[in-house]
């Protein structure tokens, strides 16, 4: 798992940000929904052999915020696959707070070895579960 900049761990799986400030989604040219996921929202995951992610899209606001909710509903009702890019940052606390994320300090890194999908999602709080692909 080699630490990339956003532009470059998306690029990766095909696909092109809206805007490299603001954009945590973007769809890939196989269809696929590319999504950028914390590394402290993982949790303890209720299939074995999985890993899953979950949070809340209130915790921020912005462009990217809105991006993201329409990209997780498209990909829950057409059941698309998900690929993975987890970011990560020593700053939790404030990422938690809601601060721009965009002015933290932080490393992202591609899981090319997983393939998931939206397992959850009402409108705000969403869960992802990957698999080995």
């Amino acid at each position: 798992m080699a630490t990339l900049g956003i532009k470059e761990a998306f690029a990766q799986f095909g696909a092109s940000l809206t805007n490299v400030q603001w954009s945590v989604s973007a769809w890939a040219p196989d269809g696929s929904l590319v999504v950028s996921l914390w590394e402290h929202h993982r949790r303890k995951s209720v299939v074995p052999g999985t890993l899953e992610f979950a949070g809340s899209a209130n915790r921020w606001k912005g462009p990217g915020n809105t991006e993201f909710r329409a990209n997780v509903a498209k990909a829950h009702a057409s059941q698309a696959n998900v690929r993975l890019v987890i970011v990560r940052t020593d700053q939790t606390a404030r990422v938690e707070a809601g601060e721009d994320a965009s002015k933290l300090k932080k490393d992202f890194f591609r899981k090319e070895e997983v393939v998931g999908k939206v397992v959850e999602w009402d409108g705000e709080n969403y869960a992802f579960r990957f698999t080995k692909a």
